[in-house]
This record gives C-alpha cells, structure tokens and sequence, in this order.
C-alpha cells in the first residue's frame, strides 16, 4: 500500500511540474517513453509550432520571430503550349492540359493538408491563364470550385500589356511574360505576408506546402531576414561545382542554391524592395530569363529542399526537370484524382 501512495505522489508532482512547464513555455522530452508530456505528442510527430517555434529533436527550440499569417498562392496557366518554343514531350508523353490540371490538384491537396496544420494561416490561391482554350478552362474551374479553398480565377488579356512588353518575341514567349508580369503586379498589391508563384507543371507532393512554411518561418528566424524557397531539388544545380550550406527545416533539409526556375516562394516585402529589377522579367527576355530573380538570391537565402517537395515535369533528359530520387511514378498517380 505505502508503494501505492508513494507512485500516486510521484504521479501528481510530474502533472504539476508539467503544467508549470507549459506556463513557462518549456517542452519537456520523456525518451524513456518517445513523447513530449507537454506537447502530448510521440517525438516522431510533427512538435513545432506554427508562429511560435519551432523544434527539432535533438537540437531543441527556436522561438519563431517571423510569423506567417497568410499565403497567396498565385498558379500561372496555360494549356496551349507544350514545351515554350521547343518540340520536346514531356515526361509520361501527355497533352500540355494534364500537367496543368494535375498541378492544380496536387497543389489543392498539398494546402488542404496544410490547412489542417495551420490553424492561423489564410489560404488563397488564385489562378492567371493565357490561351488556354474554353474546354481547359471550363475543366481549371470545375477544380476551384470542387475545393474548399478560396479561390479566384483570372483570364490575362494579351493586349493589355502589348506596350509594356518589348516586340519581336514569339507566341509563346510574349504570353509566358504577360503572366508573370501580371502575378508580380497581383503580388505587389496583395496583403498576404507570403506569395508563391507557381507554374503549371510541378506536381506537389502533400507535404510541400506543410514543410515550406514552416521551413520559411525556421529558416528567416535564424538568418534574421527574408528568403526564398524553391519547392524543388532541380538536377541542373548539381552540374556545377560550387559551394553550399545546409539547414534542417521541419522534416526535409534545405540548401543555400544561387539560381532557379521561376516557381518561388517569398515574402510581399521581398516583392516590394526588388519589384524594379522583377518587373525586367515581364518586359524583356535576356537568356537567362530568370536572371534577375538570380540577382536576388545575392542579398536574400535562396534554398531547395532535399529530397524534392515537387517536380518540374519536364522532357525525361532535361536536367532542368527530373528531380533525383523521387519516386516521380507515385506521384503522378498521385495527382490524378
């Protein structure tokens, strides 16, 4: 009996010295059991804390000083076009429509269950097209309307930025310019502390959006700035030989990359102190296109995550495309429904 009354005296104490540990803002790590008491979580679950901090077994906690409120996710579209300018097919050898709608349902999945995660967050995803024929953008809304997010969709008028875009670019070219032109104007005004652009052929893993915040939220608290993170582990950036540094985000690691393709996410403030040099993007095409994005990266972290979150679906040999160990199969399957 005494050994009874002994173990219900331990037991209240630990209830007590957790509930004061919780007051303090402390997490408490039981490794004879595999769980936090104040968290009431096994340690293989997900222990951050969105907008608060952020922990990382063994090293402990990081206070999050950048919180997220918002996301805006601006998805550019276009059915029409294949590969720009070039004659290649694309990884499964399927019209340019079932990449565009395989990303939005990819993309939908990843935010709903991100959604479930971010209780505090605004969601919204807004998608601009160009020449996408009626069927396709009948068929792009039918997939806003089936989700529960909130969600806009945008027809871009070619016209309308005739005079703002240089001439003698083909078809292809001139509409790729006016979308992105137009979603760096969206983003400039928008209100949400965080934008991601997004093209119409990356087909997103569930998590990515889930791993992307909270490595945002991470990542600019310990670099104490803004960033940019890249949902995708391109093959072309292991060509060259060249110095990196590498971060753990929330389940993936990140490393430092100095270029990229035009699918990112940043913050608005981001947007606001480099529109001038983004805007170049929108009016004239300088091989590398992307390179004022690059410039970027010289005063802002850049960083991928490894393994990939989403792939560029791109021709089988394109080394801007594929990323590596990726289990790309399942994830088109994946994507269909």
């Amino acid at each position: 009996m005494k050994k009874i009354k002994n173990k219900q005296k331990t037991n209240f104490l630990k209830k007590i010295f957790i509930k004061f540990c919780r007051l303090l803002g402390f997490e408490i790590i039981d490794q004879s059991n595999f769980n936090s008491p104040t968290l009431n979580k096994d340690l293989n679950e997900t222990l951050s804390i969105q907008g608060k901090k952020s922990i990382t077994i063994p090293l402990g906690q990081i206070n999050i000083k950048n919180r997220i409120n918002s996301l805006k996710i601006i998805v550019r579209t276009c059915t029409s076009e294949l590969i720009m300018d070039q004659n290649k097919r694309r990884i499964f050898d399927k019209e340019k429509n079932e990449y565009t709608f395989r990303t939005l349902k990819s993309l939908i999945k990843s935010i709903n269950k991100a959604s479930l995660q971010f209780k505090n967050i605004k969601f919204d995803l807004m998608v601009t097209d160009t020449n996408s024929v009626k069927q396709d953008v009948d068929k792009i809304k039918e997939i806003l309307n089936q989700s529960n997010i909130k969600s806009v969709f945008m027809p871009i008028k070619l016209e309308d930025f005739k005079t703002k875009i240089k001439s003698g670019y083909s078809k292809a070219k001139f509409s790729n310019m006016a979308n992105f032109y137009n979603s760096l104007m969206i983003a400039k005004k928008e209100s949400a502390d965080v934008i991601y652009f997004v093209e119409d052929d990356y087909l997103h893993s569930e998590e990515t959006i889930t791993e992307m915040l909270f490595a945002f939220e991470k990542l600019s608290t310990i670099f104490s700035k803004d960033l940019v993170l890249l949902p995708t582990d391109y093959p072309y950036l292991y060509t060259k030989d060249e110095s990196t540094k590498i971060y753990l985000g929330e389940k993936y690691h990140w490393r430092i990359v100095s270029e990229s393709l035009v699918t990112f996410m940043t913050s608005k403030r981001v947007i606001e102190e480099n529109y001038d040099n983004l805007e170049k993007m929108g009016i004239e095409w300088i091989d590398p296109w992307e390179k004022p994005l690059h410039e970027i990266y010289n005063f802002y972290p850049c960083l991928s995550p490894i393994p990939s979150l989403a792939v560029h679906c791109a021709n089988i040999n394109s080394i801007f495309g594929l990323s590596p160990f990726i289990n790309l199969k399942k994830l088109w399957d994946d994507s269909k429904n």
